[in-house]
């Protein structure tokens, strides 16, 4: 897009530590896992939170000069031109705005044209503009199936259309959600959709190769098994997924790539049931060659959620030509177009002939593997960076 990319991390980086020093610690913190410890009460830290809510908070940048072997992260950290850190501004953010309602101002060093915040944050950018990425509004639409708080939620969406310069969101679906739930965010909200990131390293293996790796690593065999992925949640709709694809009496077995979230108690159960009558597979975790191998491998991908902001493992799966089970709820029917076969979410035997049709109809899934690349080619990185260029020039004016 020809144009320098700034990217800002919360990250506990003292602000006057040595440039060395804060290159080694932004490596060794930016993806770690374990949360970072609290700051100890009117200790260095503590200080430095306070004075970012009394006064606003300051970014500092972190060069990236080679000192660290970073090559680990290569595929774990965004494209950027430089990296800023504010020391845990994300966690003071929060805590301001519980106190206060109020967004926490920070101060960024080159001032950029436009400060884009990629979720919805209590934080707002000094003398540029600032504009928001709402990816969808589940905790509103179907409270029960998350586990925000939703009068925080609704408050915080309220007061970001109040001050936001623009909102971005990802599907037409979203942009009506965010509209229905607070009108006047109409003239201010664009859909930029997301961007689907092409695997040509999966795309470009032969079938023999997929087929032997699938089989060496997995036991699996190629066109042997439909595929969920994704977390194991309530607006996944594991339950009825799992229900149904028993009911099909399909000799394929069903492969679920994913860790159990919250309420997924009967979730569970319908799994350790399938995994008994040796009919599901589960798996945790895979590493992402892995696992776009097994998408391409598939005979399917069943994904009848109840709500998408977007639906990326649908785009996903038809970039790799695998056909796609999906539902007609939120986002799902835009994205998928013609090139995917419907069912109602809410329908246990609606998706169970879904997978049967799928299960028998070669022809359909031939059909499937054709129109799903050029369905997704709408998601590309091309077509998501003119949208967001257009989104750009539209808030800049």
């Amino acid at each position: 897009m020809s144009c320098e990319v700034d990217v800002l991390y919360g990250l506990n980086i003292p602000s006057k530590a040595p440039s060395l020093l804060r290159e080694i610690l932004f490596f060794d913190q930016v993806c770690a896992e374990e949360p970072s410890r609290r700051a100890r009460f009117m200790g260095a830290r503590w200080k430095e939170r306070a004075r970012a809510e009394l006064l606003g908070h300051r970014a500092v940048s972190v060069p990236v000069d080679q000192h660290v072997d970073a090559r680990s992260f290569s595929k774990r950290l965004p494209a950027f031109d430089s990296i800023l850190n504010a020391r845990d501004l994300f966690i003071t953010a929060w805590a301001h705005y519980r106190r206060t309602r109020r967004f926490l101002n920070i101060t960024l060093p080159n001032t950029p044209d436009v400060m884009h915040w990629t979720y919805p944050l209590p934080i707002r950018a000094r003398n540029t503009k600032n504009v928001y990425t709402i990816h969808d509004l589940v905790p509103l639409r179907l409270p029960h199936t998350t586990l925000d708080n939703k009068t925080n939620h609704l408050r915080l969406i309220t007061d970001i259309v109040r001050h936001a310069d623009a909102i971005c969101t990802v599907s037409e679906a979203s942009r009506r959600d965010i509209i229905d739930f607070a009108p006047q965010a109409a003239a201010i909200t664009h859909n930029t959709y997301q961007s689907v990131r092409e695997q040509t390293a999966v795309q470009n293996l032969s079938a023999d190769i997929i087929t032997q790796t699938l089989n060496r690593l997995y036991d699996l065999r190629t066109d042997g098994y439909f595929l969920y992925y994704g977390s194991i949640e309530p607006k996944k709709n594991i339950a009825r997924l799992i229900e149904a694809f028993l009911a099909s009496e399909s000799q394929r077995q069903l492969v679920v790539v994913g860790a159990m979230a919250w309420k997924s108690e009967g979730e569970q159960q319908l799994l350790e049931r399938g995994k008994r009558l040796g009919r599901i597979i589960q798996m945790e975790y895979l590493p992402e060659n892995d696992l776009m191998m097994l998408i391409r491998g598939a005979r399917a991908v069943l994904f009848p959620s109840l709500t998408e902001g977007f639906g990326l493992p649908v785009v996903e799966a038809m970039m790799m030509g695998t056909p796609v089970l999906t539902s007609g709820e939120a986002s799902l029917p835009e994205v998928v177009g013609e090139a995917g076969l419907m069912v109602d979410a809410y329908d246990t035997i609606s998706i169970m002939e879904g997978i049967q049709k799928l299960d028998r109809d070669d022809n359909l899934c031939q059909k499937m593997h054709q129109d799903g690349p050029v369905q997704a080619r709408k998601f590309d990185m091309a077509n998501y960076q003119i949208a967001l260029k257009k989104f750009y020039n539209a808030v800049l004016g």
